[in-house]
């Protein structure tokens, strides 16, 4: 059995496809870029605000689910530039403790939607 999770604290989905699947004791959370859910604006000014907004963005989709950062235990990021993992992994510590922290990947990638610069998916597990 699947339940569906959105809020409208998170920007709404822009296809077929939903903010997150929570089945059984797995949250399974789509790649979040950074849109600002209260003015549906795209944030990209600086690296630093894009990665913070996609991570608020995560976090706003976690506790619809009832989840926590503690919760995750993997996630993905894409970036259209590996000069930005520095600052990158440097505001993603400031959201995950480095003795909880979950598995990772991050990958180069040629684009993103909307012309982003980063992109978050996370499986979270109760």
């Amino acid at each position: 059995m699947k339940q569906i999770i959105n809020t409208q604290n998170a920007p709404a989905p822009i296809g077929p496809y939903n903010q997150a699947i929570l089945t059984n004791d797995t949250l399974y959370i789509s790649g979040q870029i950074a849109i600002d859910p209260t003015t549906g604006n795209l944030i990209t000014d600086a690296i630093t605000l894009e990665t913070k907004q996609v991570l608020e963005n995560l976090k706003a989709i976690l506790t619809e689910a009832g989840f926590t950062f503690e919760n995750i235990v993997k996630t993905s990021i894409f970036l259209t530039n590996m000069e930005y993992f520095a600052t990158v992994n440097e505001i993603y510590a400031d959201y995950f403790s480095n003795d909880a922290a979950p598995a990772r990947e991050t990958v180069a990638v040629n684009s993103l939607p909307k012309g982003v610069n980063v992109e978050i998916s996370a499986i979270a597990v109760r």
